[in-house]
């Protein structure tokens, strides 16, 4: 069974930048995706970036493509999955969730493992 948690959301002024973190417990397999997503209140859950667990690959949403970055913690992180988001705006506000997939996808029901969602508001 896999469990993740994500940490790092908060309050933050437009243009400011945060970290999201996403650490996996129990076995990813090599082949897997991690993807970060993000609901806003009253609006379907979206595709934010994606990364294969072996790092060898990222996916952006347009939205986010040169703001933000998908990585994989180092050697004594390896279990964490990173999303650093530089100037952040208003509509960037979300829970954002951390997911796990067999394969890289774009779309949500792809991701059989979610976290619990942490909140990001970015304030104008």
């Amino acid at each position: 069974q896999v469990q993740l948690v994500e940490s790092g959301g908060g309050l933050v002024q437009a243009g400011g930048s945060l970290r999201l973190s996403c650490t996996s417990s129990g076995r990813i397999f090599s082949s897997y995706a991690m993807g970060w997503f993000r609901q806003a209140p009253g609006k379907e859950r979206e595709f934010v970036a994606a990364i294969k667990w072996s790092g060898s690959s990222t996916y952006y949403a347009e939205s986010v493509k040169g703001r933000f970055t998908i990585s994989r913690g180092s050697a004594n992180a390896k279990n964490t999955v990173y999303l650093q988001m530089n100037g952040l705006k208003p509509e960037d506000t979300a829970v954002y969730y951390c997911a796990a997939s067999p394969t890289l996808s774009y779309t949500y029901t792809s991701y059989a493992y979610w976290g619990q969602g942490t909140l990001v508001t970015v304030s104008s």
